[in-house]
């Protein structure tokens, strides 16, 4: 399917939860999807027969302060992919920084779950419904999430030393 027919099929399918079409990434199709709709998209794309979106390939997120433009501070990126299609989807969703939260895609997608507790470590977005949204990278006891724009770089953080 070429990027403008993936994009007219999923704006006229999924007009309900699709915000907009964002820029191409590097020659592939992107859509910005509402927060609220977010896991019911997610999951309604993977089961589409036209598009069968049958991968979660990768999850990130973007800290856009100090960008005027930018409404809100986040946004979560999820890269799909379709086997069977040969195309991709970027689905992005802005999150506010007054409420950093995102329905997990743990049931839509079980890979998910690693790819969210990154992004919860690393910018402090919160997953709901994920299964145990805690640090991977990062240590417990550390302070802060250290890829937010506004993370100290010279911070410094508590010892840890061995347990016993």
């Amino acid at each position: 399917m070429r990027i403008e027919s993936l994009l007219e099929h999923v704006q006229s399918r999924y007009a309900d939860a699709v915000v907009g079409v964002a820029p191409e990434v590097r020659g592939d199709a992107a859509v910005v999807v509402k927060r609220a709709a977010l896991r019911t998209f997610l999951a309604a794309v993977k089961s589409d027969p036209e598009l069968d979106l049958n991968i979660l390939m990768d999850l990130t997120a973007l800290d856009y302060l100090h960008w005027e433009e930018k409404e809100d501070r986040f946004e979560v990126v999820y890269n799909l992919f379709s086997l069977s299609k040969n195309h991709r989807l970027f689905v992005k969703v802005r999150v506010p920084e007054s409420d950093p939260a995102v329905d997990s895609a743990v049931p839509v997608w079980p890979a998910a779950d690693w790819y969210e507790r990154e992004v919860w470590d690393m910018f402090g977005i919160r997953f709901t419904g994920h299964p145990g949204l805690k640090r991977i990278l990062m240590y417990e006891g550390f302070q802060g999430h250290p890829l937010r724009k506004d993370y100290p770089y010279n911070k410094r953080q508590p010892i840890i030393g061995p347990v016993n």
